[in-house]
């Protein structure tokens, strides 16, 4: 459950942030001003239609900060990340799509496996679609 009173905090760190008052936070996200109003005053609780707005408009912003304070604002963009387990390098899409699987653990599949698609998912919970 939402902690009503962090959430708030949270949302006054978002609007000194970006240097907005509650009336142009009102009109960033397209809401009444009144709404902020009452949500900085404790009176209502954060709709999800009002959190996926917050979302959308401020990219810096991460989901689980923004409902349970975990994770940390502004979000790091981390465009070369350290590779995982899974991943030694980051290649091109066109570059993936055009190698060929080759099994190593399991014998049983096809030296031949073509990939049909590759989708790659981002932790904003977008995502990208590339065909061969």
């Amino acid at each position: 459950m939402v902690n009503i009173e962090e959430f708030v905090k949270r949302l006054k760190s978002i609007m000194d942030y970006y240097e907005m008052s509650a009336a142009l936070l009102a009109e960033k996200i397209d809401v009444q001003r009144s709404s902020i109003s009452h949500l900085l005053s404790g009176r209502n609780k954060p709709s999800l239609d009002f959190v996926l707005k917050i979302l959308k408009e401020f990219p810096d912003v991460e989901l689980y900060w923004l409902l349970n304070g975990v994770g940390e604002f502004p979000k790091k963009n981390n465009i070369n990340p350290t590779p995982t387990l899974f991943q030694t390098k980051i290649e091109e899409p066109n570059e993936i799509v055009q190698k060929k699987l080759t099994p190593s653990v399991n014998s049983s599949i096809e030296n031949s496996v073509e990939i049909e698609r590759i989708v790659i998912f981002y932790k904003d919970g977008s995502f990208k679609n590339y065909l061969p």
